[in-house]
């Protein structure tokens, strides 16, 4: 209740002082409070979000103003709120609900594209393009959405509940039988009532989902090959039409490009890690049953197993020609992979949102869509895309690590020959060298015994004095593999035909090149690789550690801080020229505190801001004794941040 309360005198002040461009000393400090009671207990804000998710729901039985308002205010707050605690589906449902009320023309145009695209009138059939002109990049300077920017005229008001009815509820876009039922009373209610077409289109697609999914899930009984045992589990999303409207916008292309508007997921079961390497090779086996059923898009297929992702992330994602013959996403991963990408760090909001700005939508009215909406045919970017590659493999250098990748087979490989300008490669591969669980956990402990199997490679090769494709012996061969137009290096035969085999490069972060070139001069000088030391990753350690709870916290902490940052930056919720304004002042309110964490238990102090670590000590009654500021020991004058951990040792 502390916390409604709070927001409801923060709306109260906006209302009041419209021509404020950012929050006041009182607002920033209701915040604060608002933030640290969230969490030290974060159920306040699930009740808080479920609160204001019915409220948007219903949000038609309030006047027009005041319903922008509250769109508004759950567009910059909630939506960026419920980002940062990774409830993906309920930021989406919020989002196109605010997005129903803020933009309903363009809400939908792009609910009526869709449906077009996806119709089963298209299946077997190349779709109707629709994809917007270069007018997208006149938009981005527009980063702030207000309520005099986005005009509802009166036929609008009228429909505004039918927008939000087509707005499917985050709930049944999970559950595949609720998702079942809930196109079954569509249809049955469209009998004895027409629905509007708004709504007709939503069915559409959640209705080309179901077949998608339906379809894929046949195949997969019909024709997969995995270990005994092991389960696969699949499901499916829609993505919002406001992230959607977003990334044409960000992107400055058409909604034909955006292939991963509709998505497939496949998990594959491991056995709690025990199977994770046969799980890896069912991953790819997966892929070659996808890309069998449908055809793969040029350019789209992006392996974060073999080169995660900074976060950790890992996961096959391949984006297809759907049985409509309109783009389909899928992605490929391991139970772990997946239980990692949801609750571990892979899942925290700075991975997705860092250095994007807060939501916010600009101004384009239906005739600038209806006169700007479509693109000639012809349109080629053949051209960019080998641009992208050139500049990605023009660096190779021979001796660098590969993986071969034929079905369910993932072998080790080097590169012993760069021609054309990165764009042919002759690869040597060893068939004794199975890289399952090398591809697995590729950045462990382990690595470095890795390495040295590569290395070793690459030095028999070279003392054999190998150099043209064939060349090898029973468990080694040399294999000539081209860069193709989908952005993959495939493999050739004698008469030059390209095959489905290919290879995947693998990204080495700084650390792993030097410990790789290190090791490979090694092994070639005849030195003992023994000595050379493996450093682990920090984070990967963190996340098993017995102080997993505490540091969960800390990562809360830290994330509402900075989410506190965002918004109070981004705070002109109802001024034309506020998003400039906000950049300019971000720093105009300052609360005179910081907020740190102490070490062990997981309190919460409040100390005034240019307090240090002598400050803290003497705060917990331990002056003088030694401070360590997030795990380094530091001098007693050494200033505090806000979101530090502070352990004083007695």
């Amino acid at each position: 209740m502390r916390l409604i309360y709070r927001l409801q005198l923060l709306r109260r002040h906006r209302r009041i002082n419209v021509n404020q461009s950012t929050l006041s000393h009182e607002e920033a400090n209701n915040l604060r409070v608002m933030l640290l009671g969230m969490v030290d207990d974060p159920r306040v804000v699930l009740i808080k979000l479920a609160d204001r998710l019915h409220n948007m729901r219903t949000i038609y039985a309030l006047p027009l103003a005041k319903a922008q308002a509250v769109a508004q205010e759950t567009l910059l707050v909630w939506c960026s709120l419920a980002s940062r605690l990774g409830l993906w589906a309920l930021k989406a449902e919020l989002e196109d609900l605010c997005f129903a009320v803020l933009q309903p023309q363009i809400f939908r145009k792009l609910r009526a594209d869709l449906a077009s695209m996806w119709s089963p009138s298209n299946k077997g059939t190349c779709p109707r393009r629709i994809s917007v002109k270069g007018s997208w990049s006149s938009m981005q300077g527009n980063d702030s959405v207000h309520e005099d920017e986005a005009p509802m005229h009166d036929e609008d008001i009228t429909s505004i509940k039918d927008l939000l009815e087509a707005v499917v509820p985050f709930d049944i876009l999970l559950d595949r039988r609720k998702r079942v039922n809930f196109l079954n009373n569509l249809a049955k209610s469209s009998e004895m009532e027409p629905k509007p077409k708004v709504v007709q289109d939503a069915g559409i697609a959640l209705a080309s989902l179901v077949v998608c999914e339906e379809a894929l899930e046949r195949e997969l009984f019909i024709s997969i090959s995995y270990v005994p045992g092991m389960e696969v589990t699949l499901s499916s999303r829609l993505k919002s039409l406001y992230s959607i409207y977003s990334k044409m916008k960000r992107k400055d292309v058409g909604i034909n490009k955006i292939y991963d508007a509709r998505a497939l997921r496949v998990v594959v079961g491991d056995k709690n890690g025990t199977l994770h390497g046969p799980a890896v090779q069912c991953c790819y086996s997966l892929l070659n049953i996808v890309h069998r059923l449908w055809t793969p898009i040029d350019g789209e297929f992006d392996d974060y197993i073999v080169n995660p992702k900074p976060s950790g992330y890992q996961s096959l994602h391949t984006a297809v020609q759907g049985p409509d013959a309109s783009p389909l996403e899928v992605q490929i991963r391991t139970q772990r992979m997946h239980e990692y990408a949801e609750h571990g760090l892979a899942a925290h909001w700075l991975y997705k949102e860092t250095g994007n700005d807060l939501p916010s939508i600009s101004v384009l009215d239906e005739s600038e869509i209806e006169e700007s909406s479509y693109l000639p045919e012809d349109l080629d970017d053949q051209n960019s895309m080998d641009y992208e590659s050139f500049q990605r493999y023009s660096s190779l250098k021979v001796g660098h690590p590969v993986l071969r990748v034929e079905g369910s087979n993932l072998l080790a490989a080097v590169i012993i020959k760069v021609d054309k300008e990165g764009r042919e490669l002759l690869v040597a591969v060893s068939f004794g060298l199975a890289a399952s669980e090398a591809v697995a956990d590729r950045r462990s402990s382990f690595q470095i015994k890795r390495w040295e199997a590569y290395a070793r490679l690459y030095k028999k090769v070279s003392d054999e004095w190998w150099c043209e494709p064939g060349h090898g012996d029973w468990c080694t061969c040399l294999e000539k593999y081209t860069l193709c137009r989908d952005g993959i290096y495939h493999k050739q035969d004698q008469f030059e035909r390209l095959l489905p085999t290919f290879i995947q490069v693998i990204d080495l972060t700084d650390q792993e090149e030097s410990e790789y070139w290190t090791v490979m001069s090694a092994v070639f000088e005849g030195k003992p690789v023994e000595s050379i030391e493996s450093r682990p990753n920090l984070d990967y350690v963190a996340s098993n550690s017995i102080e997993a709870s505490i540091n969960r916290k800390v990562r809360l902490l830290r994330t509402m801080l900075q989410w506190e940052e965002k918004l109070r930056s981004e705070s002109s919720f109802g001024r034309q020229d506020g998003g400039a304004k906000s950049r300019n002042h971000a720093d105009s309110v300052v609360l005179g505190e910081v907020v740190i964490i102490c070490w062990p238990h997981g309190d919460i102090m409040r100390l005034r801001t240019g307090s240090t670590a002598a400050d803290a000590a003497r705060r917990a009654g331990l002056e003088g004794k030694l401070v360590l500021v997030n795990g380094q020991l530091v001098l007693p004058s050494t200033e505090l941040k806000d979101g530090d951990v502070v352990e004083v040792r007695s």
